[in-house]
């Protein structure tokens, strides 16, 4: 057996087992035990959570909320879908090793090698990712734990061996074509309601130093100011139109210079990031990507998500029915930057019942 080791902990996230299990816990905790209109967490049948991946101490309170919304009592299997930041990878690449460590456990989370195997057969878009590559990306490693704590909490006293295992998947810059076919791909698992999905993607990454600084120049005031919850956030339209509408009223352009401020800067940021929300709780990969050309958003994870997003548009026509539209249920900052100068980076957590 080859293990992935926990190469962020200690510098990302916290690399003793007693102090990230009670950071956990206390993040776990600070989320309401219910949401209006979803209703008691876990949401059941709330198999598919997208959350974000940085440091802990920026993105841990965010990604608690779609931890603690996330139903994985039937989970047998749990696939985690995260971007490449350093590898350069056109495709789909999949893991060596056998088993993913966190410091939360002595032993580690099993993958399931014979699906993975299964997979990596299926189609030329997948590639092996060497255990180099799997331990230098931080984008599922960050998503380790609170899957680990989240196991130990649904099956109390279950050695990890016996846990549901992994099937790792990092996407990399992959067209929309590759998108479509992986998600086919996957639609099959999907509807096993015995599978779950984790996807992995910080929001909009705004900054001179992201070498994105797209401006909405009548962007409205913020109201409430951040955090954001589940009623502050947008919620499924009942039309693709009423996205584009959102979208229209997202014209931008890139600032230089404080002088050409109209809006605050972190109005603007809430646009954008608003209207890639809103576009993905259309359930359409393509009003997705429209929202993504029309913006640029910086959406780290915009390949995972348009994966999955295939996965359940090809699930719901086999389906004959909508199923698996996304609830935005909260979404923070890193910062809220006033100048040029200054950056941020979005976070979000969402939920999806299948």
């Amino acid at each position: 057996m080859s293990t992935r080791r926990p190469t962020h902990a200690g510098s990302w996230y916290e690399d003793d087992s007693t102090t990230l299990k009670a950071e956990l816990d206390g993040w776990l905790d600070a989320v309401p035990n219910e949401i209006d209109k979803l209703g008691a967490l876990p949401i059941p049948g709330a198999r598919i959570i997208i959350g974000p991946h940085a440091g802990y101490a920026y993105s841990g309170p965010c990604a608690a909320w779609a931890y603690k919304a996330l139903d994985l009592s039937k989970a047998k299997r749990i696939f985690l879908l995260g971007p490449s930041h350093h590898h350069p990878l056109a495709t789909i690449a999949l893991p060596e090793v056998t088993s993913y460590a966190t410091p939360l456990s002595d032993e580690p989370l099993p993958l399931d090698t014979e699906i993975i195997n299964k997979i990596r057969t299926a189609s030329s878009a997948f590639e092996t990712m060497s255990r180099r590559v799997d331990e230098r990306e931080h984008s599922m490693e960050l998503h380790l734990p609170y899957i680990h704590r989240k196991l130990q909490l649904t099956f109390p006293g279950r050695p990890a061996s016996e846990y549901p295992p992994l099937v790792p998947i990092m996407v990399g810059s992959t067209n929309a074509e590759t998108e479509r076919a992986v998600g086919a791909l996957l639609a099959t698992y999907l509807a096993d309601p015995s599978n779950a999905f984790v996807i992995s993607s910080d929001f909009c990454h705004w900054g001179q130093r992201f070498g994105y600084t797209y401006y909405v120049r009548d962007a409205p005031q913020q109201k409430p100011p951040l955090p954001l919850s589940f009623d502050s956030l947008p919620q499924p339209p009942t039309t693709v139109s009423a996205a584009e509408d959102t979208l229209q009223k997202v014209p931008g352009r890139s600032l230089r210079r404080n002088s050409e401020l109209h809006a605050e800067i972190y109005d603007s940021i809430s646009a954008v990031d608003i209207a890639t929300m809103k576009a993905i709780t259309t359930g359409n990969a393509s009003q997705f990507l429209k929202s993504l050309r029309t913006t640029g958003n910086t959406v780290c994870g915009r390949h995972p998500i348009g994966v999955i997003m295939a996965a359940l548009e090809e699930y719901a026509s086999v389906a004959g029915e909508e199923v698996g539209k996304f609830h935005f249920i909260r979404y923070e900052r890193s910062s809220d930057p006033d100048v040029v100068s200054e950056s941020s980076v979005s976070y979000v957590s969402a939920v999806a019942v299948v």
